[in-house]
């Protein structure tokens, strides 16, 4: 499983990158893995705002239906309209053109929920 050191993990399998006070959201690609092939991504709506943990949109896929989560609290600010019509590049790259939403941060981007790369990396080896 490819897990990038530029970034921070959710225990629910998001990636978050930080520029400033505002975060890009993705899926893991241990999680795009586990879902199988990505066919439809609800996306949230801009504007909308979200409490850390908040379900915000689903991705389906030929597996299941999964919620994806807000890491942080914020407000959205852009979606990755891309996803619309391929959803398959969730699967193909989840950590560049797959991501899902950015958001405003409400405070500081600090949580301590969030893991590092070599953490997420134990929590998904087990």
């Amino acid at each position: 499983m490819k897990i990038l050191d530029d970034r921070q993990y959710s225990k629910d399998h998001e990636w978050i990158v930080f520029s400033g006070t505002t975060a890009r959201v993705g899926i893991t690609d241990y999680a795009q893995d586990a879902l199988g092939d990505v066919v439809f991504v609800q996306l949230p709506n801009i504007g909308d705002k979200f409490t850390a943990g908040s379900t915000c949109c689903e991705v389906e896929s030929t597996k299941s239906v999964s919620d994806i989560y807000v890491p942080l609290a914020g407000v959205i600010i852009t979606v990755n309209v891309k996803l619309s019509d391929t959803p398959g590049l969730v699967n193909s790259d989840p950590y560049g053109e797959g991501w899902i939403f950015e958001l405003q941060l409400d405070g500081q981007p600090e949580n301590s929920d969030l893991l590092d790369a070599k953490s997420y990396r134990q929590l998904i080896e087990g």
